[in-house]
């Protein structure tokens, strides 16, 4: 039996526990009372279930400000505080402390969980969907909230005090962006736990109409937003952390938050279809199934030990159990929407393949190809070890750029013509017109970019569709200002539309930015010698100015300031107390609007003579980072409500109409 209460080795310990506990025995209760209230249509019964969220919430967040308050104050009796983290760490290292390994990780999730549960339990309905919808909301509770409880609570006793505590990972803590990324991660995986809640909801009581896609459309919207920026985020913390000059390496930790992306932003696009025209429902159904699912994959990833990625948690006990939830989850999904299929086929007639349905459901196929590929990279080592009985397999950039950049080229196409074409069907001449001044104002950007130098084939493609799909956007625009008298007018009462123009604005942007920096780039190295003359690189001058190391208590850091072309940058060899024999880097960037110019140092002599460094020049990398703020903006928009027309008065002595 665990061994999970010790008020004689941590009173603080013990209180954090106890809370847990109380957490998931609500979530148990919570989960029986949603049951019975959905079996007996009973509102009281719905109705303490719909409370016992609030109890689950109370408790959660008492464990996790138990745990914080343990990490402020270096109260090593605790033992996830005495594992990862160190009295000498900085205030925020100690809070990110709080989710940069696994117990804290998973706390920091059922936290999240229980917050959007609670969020739930007061805009629900009074419908048939509400007991179903929380009954699934606590089943997602009582795993999560029982791991923390159980095989991962980070408050079971400590076998043996540690004076100053072990500390937290050396790479978590060496870049700010740490206390970003993962909080925004989480956001967006459990964030799609409540369209996941509305469909099983919806499934179960057979109650298949748009209603549920209606409600859901803002949960999933929100969670696909974090979920964007979190893997921007990411990105910019493999930017300035490993020292590589990248931002994207096809690491199965980064694939594992890019499927839920995929499919999440299929489902945004079809439910759009379903809205409209009432088709596509078998479709929502699964790809939300899938999406929330591949969330659980992600973590499982993450935390079992089975992938190796600079991103994942040590392997622990947990593996198998998320497996299991994994499992659950797929089959009654797949369950359920095997058993609704009869009520879940269209009404409606197939889209013609020429019609906006009809590249909305070329989209779809495109993302889901794309969602698959990615996972089949990223589980195929294990496949291959699980065969073999050894890890020798790898997949490379190679393997995933065969199809992703053909696959995002398909989808750039789709997404600029799209809305241009008509409902239903487009005959031959409509879809000339909706074509003819895409095609030609992207063939005119291509030839503009070849008469400047561009030659790569995936760049003047990428540059085509830019131009292709802002002009479409600017059509748009333009036809329905005309409709409206006035674009005011139809950004007010139309924002979600147009929030939706603004995150492809975004989309272009950052397509543009993944393009030049990834064909474009440029690298070098070199030593360079203190005091001696300035020797060029990559067409810049570079001079070592000085060396010199600084003790940060928790580690020190060897600094070596490089003037480029007169410009004064310092790089850093960090190393940390935990582990003095790895060094980590921190490259000097400077941002640019056309391109960054990027210096690692990748050894530094001991005596101070010389420094070896590696220089990077990559074209509009700030563009990926600008384009997912449009983006985010974009999506903001989308939330928005339309501005209601206000009334005219009628004119002085006439009747109002009454018809």
């Amino acid at each position: 039996m665990l061994n999970l209460i010790s008020f004689q080795s941590s009173a603080l310990g013990s209180l954090g526990q106890l809370a847990l506990l109380g957490a998931l025995g609500f979530s148990l209760a919570g989960l029986l009372l949603a049951v019975i209230g959905g079996l007996r249509a009973d509102a009281r019964v719905t109705e303490a279930a719909r409370r016992a969220t609030w109890a689950v919430f109370a408790l959660v967040s008492v464990g996790i400000s138990v745990l914080l308050v343990a990490l402020l104050k270096d109260d090593f009796t605790v033992r996830y505080v005495a594992e990862h983290s160190m009295r000498s760490s900085p205030t925020w290292i100690k809070i990110t402390s709080l989710w940069g390994a696994l117990e804290g990780s998973i706390l920091l999730w059922a936290w999240l969980l229980a917050g959007f549960a609670f969020i739930l339990s007061l805009t629900l309905r009074r419908d048939a969907l509400r007991p179903w919808a929380l009954g699934t909301m606590f089943v997602s509770l009582l795993f999560f909230v029982g791991v923390c409880a159980t095989i991962a609570s980070p408050f079971t006793p400590v076998s043996g005090l540690l004076a100053d505590g072990r500390g937290p990972n050396p790479a978590l803590q060496n870049h700010w962006m740490m206390a970003v990324h993962p909080v925004l991660l989480y956001l967006g995986f459990v964030g799609l736990s409540v369209p996941f809640a509305y469909a099983v909801a919806a499934l179960i009581t057979g109650r298949l109409s748009d209603h549920w896609v209606v409600v859901t459309r803002r949960w999933t919207l929100v969670a696909w937003t974090f979920l964007t920026a979190a893997i921007v985020a990411g990105g910019w913390w493999s930017y300035e952390t490993l020292g590589w000059g990248g931002y994207w390496a096809w690491d199965p930790v980064e694939n594992a938050s890019f499927i839920p992306w995929l499919l999440t932003t299929a489902f945004l696009h079809s439910i759009q279809i379903q809205e409209k025209r009432g088709l596509m429902r078998s479709w929502n159904v699964w790809l939300i199934v899938l999406a929330y699912s591949s969330t659980v994959l992600g973590t499982f990833l993450n935390r079992s030990g089975i992938v190796q990625s600079v991103h994942a948690f040590a392997g622990g006990p947990v593996g198998p159990v998320f497996l299991g939830f994994l499992a659950f989850l797929l089959i009654v999904g797949i369950g359920l929407a095997a058993w609704r299929a009869p009520a879940l086929r269209d009404e409606a007639e197939v889209p013609a393949p020429v019609s906006r349905e009809g590249a909305f459901l070329a989209g779809n196929w495109l993302f889901l190809v794309f969602a698959f590929m990615v996972l089949l990279g990223t589980l195929f080592p294990t496949f291959v070890e699980a065969a073999q009985g050894r890890r020798d397999a790898s997949v490379g950039p190679a393997f995933y750029n065969a199809f992703a950049i053909p696959l995002g080229l398909g989808l750039l196409m789709l997404m600029g013509v799209g809305p241009l074409l008509p409902w239903r069907r487009a005959d031959g001449q409509g879809l000339l017109r909706a074509l003819v001044p895409l095609l030609a104002s992207g063939l005119g950007a291509a030839l503009i970019a070849f008469v400047f130098g561009v030659r790569a084939t995936g760049v003047l493609l990428t540059i085509a569709l830019a131009a292709y799909n802002l002009v479409g956007l600017g059509l748009l625009t333009a036809r329905a200002a005309r409709q409206a008298g006035g674009l005011g007018r139809t950004l007010q009462a139309q924002p979600r539309r147009y929030g939706a123009y603004t995150a492809h604005i975004g989309l272009v942007v950052m397509a543009l930015g993944l393009a030049f920096s990834g064909a474009y780039r440029q690298d070098a190295q070199a030593t360079l010698n203190l005091q001696a003359a300035p020797r060029t690189l990559l067409h810049e001058q570079l001079e070592l100015t000085a060396l010199r190391q600084v003790d940060r208590g928790f580690g020190t850091s060897a600094i070596a300031s490089v003037s480029i072309d007169g410009r004064p940058f310092e790089a850093r060899l960090n190393t940390y107390v935990q582990a003095p024999g790895t060094l980590f880097p921190a490259p000097a960037v400077r941002y640019g609007a056309l391109g960054d110019t990027y210096l690692v140092v990748t050894s530094i002599d001991p005596e101070g003579r010389w420094a070896s460094i590696r220089l990077i020049e990559s074209p509009l990398v700030s563009w990926i980072w600008w384009g997912t703020l449009i983006i985010c903006i974009g999506a903001g928009l989308t939330l928005v409500s339309p501005a209601r027309p206000v009334a005219r008065a009628a004119p002085a002595g006439l009747a109002p109409a009454t018809d």
